[in-house]
């Protein structure tokens, strides 16, 4: 008798290496982060609002297919499990609702 499991072909590792451009490297602070979609793609702009000026600076647009998209989210979930259960909750303020822009 064979086993099922045997017949199945085994899924193939793909090693993938990640090379950062050093000027990427020192990354972009930014406070604002505005997201928006389509059918096809979500667009993540983020910004940075230096206190007490009223204008904020894009500094980072990324493009992101919507499965891809998804599997941000996933891993940004993991992720602030994570740290939370290092470092404790992440407290949003009173009204523990994402930043809106208007």
């Amino acid at each position: 008798m064979s086993d099922e499991t045997e017949d199945k072909p085994k899924p193939q590792v793909v090693k993938i290496e990640l090379k950062v451009d050093e000027r990427l490297a020192g990354g972009q602070y930014a406070n604002i982060c505005a997201v928006n979609h389509n059918d096809s793609e979500f667009v993540i702009d983020t910004f940075f609002l230096q206190p007490g000026r009223p204008t904020a600076s894009m500094n980072s647009r990324t493009i992101l297919s919507p499965k891809n998209a998804k599997r941000l989210l996933l891993t940004l979930r993991d992720q602030v499990a994570r740290y939370e259960k290092q470092f404790g909750e992440i407290d949003l303020g009173p009204a523990g609702e994402p930043f809106k822009l208007h």
